[in-house]
């Protein structure tokens, strides 16, 4: 008999340092290479690894993803005892929302005690990445471990951005410690680090134990920062899982996407995660049979381009790009970007290296570079975007390193 395995995804949060992209909706709803949210990712690796006993825990700004959530992911049989539910912060132990990741499986412990799974699985709904968690939870029934959580490997430079972990020499978590300065590196890779990628397995009993007690005290009430340190000065039986390890779904070969690992916390690291999705031989692929991704798509018609008067000048051109239906390319250029669906790139103008959003139309003679354009927005004749900061920075958005973004609906003068 299979044991029970519950799953919850934690999509509440705010995805503050997406903004625009989170003015109306929350992060894990935040479109993604073309037709995707970037939810559907870890939703898709639930499929893929046979997990169909799913709790989102939704907070903030979430009828976009509730209704994604709704018409795309109803493929759920209940009379095989599986489903896909979606469960706002309930005041159910207290009268706060949702205080940490934590706390947000506490506010919901009531669901583990009833139905009693023999391990629970705990995601992010924001992160890109392709995984058989599977593989994982066999790894920690084998170890007979309290937790075991997912690390990758990674430059030790990049610490400052990520959440490390302390490990011996067998995989054995010592302690975890947020964003360091000097990390603690892989015992013999003095130049590598073990980045958590917020995955956790717990064995339920443990996780009780240490939800109750965390919830008595006065902490962040999060899994790194609290929980891990907890149960190792309590001598928790806690263990690394490697996903730079992760074998083919074959078991031939290592997986090419095993070190591939996102999370999409910045517009710049939005930016690249989506440039990875492009070029002849893309960083992470989208097109493994074996492995695919779902989301929902609306019904559009085919895309199509418009090959108009090459002697004036109106060429209808796709270069090193991903198109979605319903776009038309009348008469303009398109190189080395992303287009949602509905998008209309109209005569003479030229899009280079830019995310396009559903139901953008771009004028005539418009120029834009190295932007992302949000949802319904209109690009006036003549617009250029993407090659005046200081001009761009006056309407727009612009980050650190250039990237333009043209919030939601924008009217653009």
């Amino acid at each position: 008999m299979m044991r029970k395995v519950f799953t919850f995804v934690l999509a509440g949060g705010k995805g503050e340092r997406l903004y625009p992209l989170t003015k109306d909706r929350a992060k894990p709803a935040v479109p993604f290479g073309g037709i995707y949210r970037i939810i559907d990712f870890t939703l898709s690796n639930c499929i893929n690894s046979g997990l169909r006993r799913i709790h989102v825990l939704i907070q903030y700004k979430s009828i976009s993803l509730q209704r994604h959530l709704r018409v795309g992911w109803n493929i759920f049989n209940s009379d095989l005892g599986e489903f896909i539910d979606v469960i706002p912060a309930q005041q159910r132990v207290g009268s706060d929302w949702y205080r940490g990741t934590a706390d947000a499986i506490y506010q919901n412990i009531y669901t583990i005690e009833q139905e009693k799974p023999d391990e629970i699985l705990i995601l992010a709904g924001d992160h890109v990445y392709k995984m058989n968690y599977y593989k994982m939870i066999d790894f920690h029934r084998e170890s007979e471990a309290d937790l075991t959580v997912s690390v990758v490997e990674m430059e030790k430079e990049r610490s400052v951005q990520l959440g490390v972990l302390e490990v011996d020499a067998k995989g054995g978590v010592l302690g975890f410690e947020e964003k360091p300065v000097k990390p603690e590196t892989i015992p013999g890779k003095p130049d590598k680090i073990y980045a958590s990628m917020g995955i956790y397995v717990f064995s339920r009993q443990a996780l009780e134990e240490e939800l109750t007690e965390d919830a008595s005290r006065n902490t962040d009430h999060d899994f790194g920062r609290n929980i891990i340190p907890q149960m190792v000065r309590k001598g928790k039986k806690i263990c690394a899982y490697n996903f730079s390890t992760q074998k083919s779904e074959d078991g031939a070969a290592l997986d090419p996407d095993a070190t591939y690992w996102r999370d999409i916390g910045t517009i710049d690291g939005y930016y690249q995660a989506n440039v990875d999705l492009l070029g002849p031989e893309p960083v992470f692929n989208l097109y493994d049979q074996n492995f695919p991704i779902r989301t929902y798509q609306e019904q559009f018609p085919p895309a199509r381009t418009i090959h108009s008067d090459e002697e004036a000048g109106r060429v209808g051109q796709l270069l090193d790009s991903l198109v979605s239906s319903g776009c038309v390319i009348s008469g303009g250029k398109v190189q080395r970007s992303i287009l949602s669906p509905n998008v209309r790139i109209n005569s003479f103008s030229e899009v280079y290296d830019s995310i396009l959003m559903e139901g953008v139309d771009v004028g005539r003679y418009a120029k834009i570079q190295r932007a992302i354009i949000d949802k319904e927005v209109k690009i006036p004749r003549g617009m250029i975007i993407g090659y005046d900061a200081a001009e761009d920075k006056k309407r727009f958005t612009v980050t650190e390193s250039g990237i333009v973004v043209v919030g939601k609906g924008t009217e653009i003068k």
